[in-house]
């Protein structure tokens, strides 16, 4: 399958440029949408580091892009911002759109065993797919030098994706991630589901607080941000079980809880500067 790779949207921002395309899919199988920023340069040669950001149930590339504000700090510090879509679309299975936290808009980064979702591969589109795309057509991006976050399920997948990928990513961060998802109710919905029931070790494949006591081999402190007031956070996002994982291995886990903060971007917007710089600190900016 040809990428048919498109620009479908550009708007100045920060003296950079938000860019928005598109392309065919081979590992998902459908048209898939991405958006980029590109910080300015007076040099047409320079290149640039990769900060993939991972976003949460329901969203598409645009969510962050609009809302988060990253954008300011990665003018200033030189990073690129690329952000995918959360899951296939157009496919037209049935049941994909039903709910909210599973199908569409629901992807959970990883790759589907079950013959219905068997498009669902968001994890090979990321780690494989995405990346090569970036090295083959935009020469300004050094995709050699990358980081991952995300927010929610995307902070799930940044987790999970970066466990289990230490010699491609050189940090991680997450807002309010799944950080266990076996033991909540939407890992275990999009889990039964996507890898099958009865398979609990394809499910610990994809949570981080399983993978940190295989994956510990850390060159960077994994930075979380969690606010207090987040209606998710006693039962669907369990970051205390992510941060006991880390200390039965020693794992370096920065878990900063925020008072009166809730799941929105609002929250994003107030934290994504301490995130930008943590990752450029990490790619030696």
């Amino acid at each position: 399958m040809e990428s048919g790779l498109s620009e479908i949207g550009s708007t100045k921002m920060f003296d950079g440029f938000n860019k928005r395309y598109k392309h065919n899919s081979e590992t998902l199988g459908c048209s898939m949408n991405f958006s980029i920023y590109f910080p300015p340069s007076a040099s047409s040669s320079r290149r640039f580091p990769v900060l993939y950001w991972l976003s949460g149930l329901t969203c598409t590339d645009e969510n962050f892009i609009i809302k988060s504000g990253a954008q300011r700090a990665a003018s200033t510090r030189g990073i690129a911002l690329v952000v995918p879509d959360t899951s296939p679309r157009g496919l037209n299975i049935e049941g994909e759109a039903d709910s909210y936290d599973f199908g569409v808009g629901a992807g959970f980064y990883l790759n589907a065993t079950q013959e219905k979702w068997k498009n669902w591969r968001m994890y090979d589109y990321i780690v494989s797919e995405l990346p090569k795309l970036l090295s083959d057509n935009f020469s300004q991006l050094d995709t050699t030098r990358a980081s991952i976050s995300g927010h929610s399920m995307g902070g799930h997948g940044a987790l999970t994706i970066y466990l289990k990928n230490l010699d491609k990513y050189k940090s991680v961060s997450a807002f309010a991630p799944i950080a266990n998802p076996i033991n909540c109710q939407w890992g275990q919905k999009a889990f039964t589901n996507y890898l099958g029931g009865d398979n609990k070790a394809a499910w610990e494949e994809y949570d981080a607080t399983c993978l940190i006591s295989k994956f510990n081999n850390l060159s960077a402190t994994i930075l979380i941000d969690q606010g207090e007031n987040d209606q998710f956070f006693p039962d669907q996002l369990l970051p205390n079980k992510f941060e006991e994982a880390c200390k039965k291995v020693n794992a370096p886990l920065l878990l900063r809880l925020h008072p009166g903060y809730d799941h929105s971007y609002y929250f994003i917007a107030t934290f994504i500067e301490d995130h930008i710089t943590h990752h450029s600190q990490a790619l030696k900016l």
